[in-house]
């Protein structure tokens, strides 16, 4: 019987009788006999020792601590030593052997079990993570509910971590010594202790009541100890069924002796033995039923979801281990309902937790019924939002398929077969090796072994890839090829790779009684197989599918190698002949053609196979006379392109194929020309067809061949020039042309950058200098704007090239670092003019660098961050005091943790601040210092600075002040970054009616600045007018005193948040009212107002200097908002 309490301590007690030891052989322990206990509260039978006194048992107790306290659990105590001394320390640092601590634990057991007990209580109660102790007299004078009210006032309120929620590998260890530990308590206590009616009823008692408490820690710990607690007497239970079956099979075999050969003694025996492991068996039960009733059949609900999964797991380890007792409907239905938690880690646990039974196919018949209630909603469980529950549903599914077809409607595997196309990698390889399961598992090993010896379509691939390829063309939701190659790749690697089998489907003629291969399915072969071929040559997935190539273990490497060269033996010969069977089909031949990229060439020359390649030369010189398709051209330029690699013996023998086919194609062109131009407005179709489709050819070639040699460009500027004059050229012709001598400009442009000389160089330079120079007078903004776009969209397609890891040593990281250089030399000498848009450049730069967090968290760089780099070739066009205005915005995207990092990685981001403090301030902010160190800089020294008004004066003879602009300007939204597109201008929008004329000079008096209602507040003077109204309200705010310092600075935070602007100028009232968004503050609260403000508000202010600027009565009445 256990109770619910824990059991009240008489003043007389009975000493414990000696147990066998926890070690002892079941046997031993049953020939014995087993003496119990009795129950607390029962009066002690006449064979058990009568309890010490209380007096006496404080004299023994003493000596009971000093073997439990001065030894806690065997391990001893040194004073002043810090070593452990209870329970929880030993589990915590598990330094020891937990069967050691476990045996020392029973031997304080059975020199005074009240002690011990109580050293386990605790046990539980400082695992939950509280700091009370159960003390001696609160074991013997309280009740359960009691002690658990008197420990939950001890919690920690400050904190909401325990134990068991504690982050770092510590806390984890300890989670797997706790769970550890009750499993070898139960299995060294499983032949004596826990039958004496004491142990467990306080231990499972205590647990019950701590499931039931309000907090959190007591009740997540005292479940998950219940939850082993109970996988560790379910495990005892097994053991003890397994014995009472052989004690019967033993003394069936005994009483059906004849009778003279009968051992009555060893029947007695035995029947002595099947009673006591009976009696057992009833305990455990006992035991089992009160953990069940009491704790899991509350705690599977609990609102908590890491205690609802404990119950979910651990339920599914008893059905699993003891499947005769827990496997039926009265269990599972818990497992079932909990498919619909909402939470995923719940979800996941049931899906887990039921793999372990659909594995073991002898478990089928008793699943059957509930794989019928519960079947759709596993089904549908393979669209769950959580990825990780998905891949395991589809595992479970695939399980019941496995076990029985039957079980599965069409509708129910359909349900799977789409998510082979899945972007999510796990769901779609999950989703594959359900299919393979499905339609490509062969399952009559007679069958098998006759077609094993078969090769090509009668293999016994031959089938199952008609199959896949009638699955890919009856696919309604996607059409993507390479997808299900993947999905398939890791459970059907031998079927995707038999490209013979596939060869000869598309080159021989079906047999007799053989279907013929349609058009359409000979076309989705092709795709398939080119698919299989890359993913076989490059092993990593498509595009789209994971994060990126990730490095290969030896063994993938050379399975790779195997598989590349492989392929390219065979497809050496085979090309050549599908070539030739389908050269008249554009879609077939652009998908063949992509095979030679995966080639290992080399295999040309060391296996003497320069017939084939001149065979497969030939027949793309053929495909390449026969087609005008882009996509036909394009692949067959590509593939010379690769045959031509400079690496490889073979390049001259492509080279001289490739120069004979463009010299011809050069000569037909040239003369179709001549014939177009003679003709005029005579011409017929066939001399524009004749222009046309040699020139498509030439234009596909050039885009990956320099064809400069050939002049190209002559004829085709012939043509582009004819059609202006007269207006008759057909547009067809106009677009290659165009494209035409395009390529061959940028051809042109690679012989520059490589230094060969060019005709064209003077001329295009020209071109593209004065295309600038007219864009800055245009707009000096939209021109900056433009510039650092153009730097972008560099930026990303090296990205894409590279990755988002770059070398900042390389080549090409240094190039676009040396077209931001050239691009800073076109801002000229003269800082003024120009610094509204130098600023302007600077905020779209730092913006974009910052435009997306790392996935990976905020210790990790943004991907865009290495652009810092970059940008810090501009630092030197800002003006100093502007640089102060930079960083501050810069520091909006900081966190204090980006400022403190020093790592390689974070070096941009040095590098740029670095830049923006050299020549600033002339305190000077210090990068190393951190968040707090630039802050302080914000404190402008008031030493040494020159005179206001001389400053005032001076700045006003400067043209082109970017404060006096009295231009009524419409700035367009935020310009994106397109990647790989081209950098285009956009018109200035301004209103010719709203324009103010300028003088001639560009120069602005103060008084127009200060009173000119027209007057527009740029980017950068929003930016110093902010910083003076954040310095006056602090000087205001510090008068205030002290204790109003936190109030004031919520209220400034809440009311007066600085406006995060997305543009550089504020065209209106209503922008800057529409920008204002809270923001962190920075500013430095505890400086006191300074003592020159009188004398400064009587100075006229320098517009250039931010900490200059004090609203007064002076005048300075400017409208803000």
């Amino acid at each position: 019987m256990i109770t619910s309490d824990l059991p009240v301590l008489q003043d007389s007690t009975n000493e414990t009788t000696a147990h066998s030891d926890a070690g002892s052989e079941l046997e031993e322990a049953e020939v014995k006999g087993k003496r119990k206990r009795g129950r607390p509260g029962r009066p002690p039978s006449a064979t058990k020792k009568p309890r010490k006194s209380p007096a006496d048992k404080g004299r023994s107790e003493s000596g009971a601590r000093g073997a439990s306290r001065g030894r806690a659990n065997g391990h001893p105590q040194q004073n002043g030593e810090g070593d452990p001394v209870t329970l929880f320390e030993v589990v915590k640092l598990g330094k020891s052997a937990m069967q050691s601590v476990v045996d020392d634990w029973i031997e304080s057991y059975k020199q005074d079990r009240d002690i011990a007990l109580l050293d386990l209580i605790n046990f539980f109660i400082q695992c939950s993570g509280c700091r009370g102790t159960v003390r001696i007299e609160m074991f013997r004078n309280m009740q359960n509910a009691e002690i658990i009210r008197k420990m939950t006032e001890e919690f920690d309120e400050d904190s909401g971590d325990y134990p068991l929620t504690m982050p770092g590998p510590q806390w984890k260890k300890f989670r797997s010594n706790f769970c550890e530990f009750i499993g070898v308590l139960i299995r060294q206590c499983q032949y004596s202790i826990i039958y004496d009616e004491y142990m467990m009823d306080t231990v499972i008692s205590l647990l019950t009541g701590l499931s039931d408490s309000q907090v959190r820690a007591f009740r997540h710990t005292s479940t998950l100890a219940a939850m082993k607690l109970m996988t560790a007497l379910v495990n005892v239970a097994l053991n003890l069924s397994i014995h009472q079956d052989n004690t019967q099979r033993q003394y069936e075999a005994e009483r059906n002796k004849m009778i003279g050969k009968r051992a009555n003694e060893r029947l007695e025996l035995l029947l002595q033995k099947r009673k006591e492991l009976q009696e057992n068996q009833d305990e455990i039960e006992n035991m089992m039923n009160s953990i069940f009733k009491g704790i899991f059949v509350h705690r599977y609900r609990d609102a908590i979801a890491e205690i609802r999964a404990v119950c979910i797991e651990e339920i599914g380890v008893w059905m699993k281990m003891y499947s005769d007792a827990f496997l039926n409907d009265s269990y599972l239905k818990y497992v079932g309902w909990t498919l619909h938690d909402r939470q995923g880690e719940v979800r996941l646990k049931c899906l887990k937790a039921l793999q372990s039974l659909y594995t073991n196919r002898e478990l089928f018949p008793k699943l059957e019924l509930f794989t019928n209630r519960f079947k759709d909603r596993i089904v549908s469980m393979t669209l769950d939002k959580e990825y990780d529950v998905a891949v395991e549903a589809i595992r479970l599914v695939t399980l019941i398929l496995h076990g029985s077809e039957e079980a599965l409607s069409n509708e129910d595997c359909e349900n799977v077969y789409h998510l082979v196309y899945s972007a999510h990698r796990p769901v779609a390889v999950a989703a594959g090796e359900f299919l393979h399961k499905k339609l490509f598992s062969r399952h009559d090993p007679q069958a098998e072994e006759a077609l094993a010896k078969r090769r090509g379509r009668n293999s016994p691939n031959g089938n199952l890839i008609r199959m896949l390829v009638l699955f890919f063309l009856e696919s309604e939701l996607h059409e993507h090829a390479a997808y299900l190659v993947d999905s398939l790749w890791e459970s059907s690697q031998e079927l995707l790779k038999d490209w013979e089998c596939m060869t000869e489907l598309l080159l021989e003629e079906p047999v007799q009684g053989e279907e013929a291969m349609s058009d359409r399915q000979e076309s989705a072969l092709i795709e398939l197989m080119v698919c299989t071929i890359r993913q076989a040559a490059e092993a990593h997935p498509p595009v789209g599918r994971g994060t990126g190539k990730r490095v290969l273990t030896a063994k993938e490497r050379k399975t790779q190698i195997d598989d590349r060269n492989k392929l390219t033996e065979h497809f050496i010969i085979a090309l050549p002949m599908l070539l030739s069977k389908y050269s008249a089909d554009a879609e077939k031949v652009a998908n063949l053609l992509q095979i030679p990229q995966y080639f290992d060439l080399e295999i040309y020359s060391t296996g003497r196979m320069e017939k084939h390649l001149d065979a497969l030369l030939k027949q793309i010189k053929f495909v390449v006379e026969k087609h005008v398709e882009s996509d036909v051209l394009e692949a067959c330029s590509k593939t010379y392109s690769i045959l031509c690699s400079e690496e490889y013996t073979i390049q001259n023998r492509v080279d001289i194929a490739h120069s004979q086919l463009i010299d011809e194609f050069v000569d037909r062109f040239n003369h179709s020309v001549e014939d177009l131009l003679q003709e005029g407005e005579e011409a017929d179709d066939d001399d524009i067809y004749n222009v046309l489709s040699t020139l498509k050819r030439l234009t596909s070639f050039h885009n990956a061949h320099d064809l400069t040699k050939w002049d190209l460009f002559s004829n085709c500027y012939r043509l582009l020039r004819t059609g202006i004059e007269h207006g008759a050229m057909p547009e067809q012709i106009v677009v290659q042309a165009l494209q035409c001598s395009h390529y061959s400009i940028l051809w042109q442009l690679v012989k520059i950058t490589e230094g060969s000389p060019s005709k064209y160089y003077n001329d295009y330079g020209d071109i593209i200098k004065e295309t600038l120079s007219k864009t800055r007078q245009i707009d000096k903004i939209q021109c900056a704007k433009t510039l650092i776009l153009s730097l972008q969209q560099l930026f990303n397609e090296l990205v894409q090239e590279q990755g988002p890891n770059l070398d900042r040593t390389s080549a090409h990281v240094s190039g676009i670092k040396e077209l931001a250089r050239r691009f800073a030399l076109t801002f000229g000498l003269d800082q003024i003019k120009t610094r509204e848009a130098v600023a302007t450049l600077h905020k779209d730069g730092i913006e974009f660098a910052f435009k997306y967090q790392n996935q990976k968290g905020q210790d990790y760089p943004p991907p865009n961050l290495a652009f810092l780099e970059v940008l810090s070739e501009f630092s030197s066009k800002l003006l100093r005091q502007d640089k102060k205005t930079v960083h501050s915005y810069l520091e909006k995207f900081l966190t204090e943790q980006m400022m403190e990092r020093r790592e390689d990685v974070w070096l941009p981001l040095i590098s740029y601040r670095n830049s923006l403090v050299t020549g600033g301030e002339d305190d000077r902010m210090s990068v190393n210092s951190g968040s707090s160190s630039s802050k302080a800089s914000s404190v402008r020294n008031k030493k040494g600075r020159p005179p206001l008004h001389k400053k005032r004066v001076e700045d006003e003879s400067l043209e082109g002040s970017w404060l006096n602009r009295n231009e009524n300007i419409h700035t367009p939204g935020t310009l994106q970054a397109p990647q790989l597109t081209s950098t285009v201008l956009r018109e200035n929008t301004r209103q010719m009616g709203e324009q103010i004329q300028e003088h001639e000079s560009e120069q602005g008096s103060e008084q127009d600045f200060l009173h000119n209602p027209q007057m527009q507040i740029s980017w950068l003077g929003q930016q110093k007018l902010e910083d003076l109204n954040r310095k006056d309200r602090t000087g205001m705010n510090y008068m205030k005193g002290r204790t109003g310092v936190r109030h004031a600075v919520r209220g400034l935070m809440e009311d007066d948040a600085e406006p995060i602007f997305e543009d550089v100028m504020m065209s209106s009232r209503g922008q800057l009212e529409d920008m204002n968004e809270e923001f962190e503050d920075t500013m430095v609260i505890d400086l006191p107002p300074s003592r020159n403000r009188r004398e400064r508000a009587e100075l006229r202010p320098d517009f250039f200097d931010s900490a200059a600027i004090i609203e007064d009565d002076s005048g300075f009445g400017m409208p803000m908002f």
